[in-house]
């Protein structure tokens, strides 16, 4: 653990981080960090590939035609 990183405090309740947790203070703040990420509150964001649009719509053109 760099000295900075040292006197981060816990991302959930603001508690000066455990080393053995580190970045959470306790149990309780890394499982409200995990069910966070597993119910969707956070989330990478991502950026549309432009290639997957032309695919939807090559797609749905040959939906049209067929119909």
């Amino acid at each position: 653990m760099t000295e900075p990183d040292r006197f981060k405090p816990c991302p959930i309740c603001g508690k000066p981080a455990d080393a053995k947790l580190t970045p959470f203070c306790s149990p309780r703040c890394a499982d409200v960090d995990l069910n966070r990420w597993l119910v969707g509150v956070y989330a990478i964001p991502v950026e549309e590939d432009e290639d997957a649009g032309d695919a939807e719509a090559a797609a749905e053109q040959l939906r049209d035609r067929k119909a």
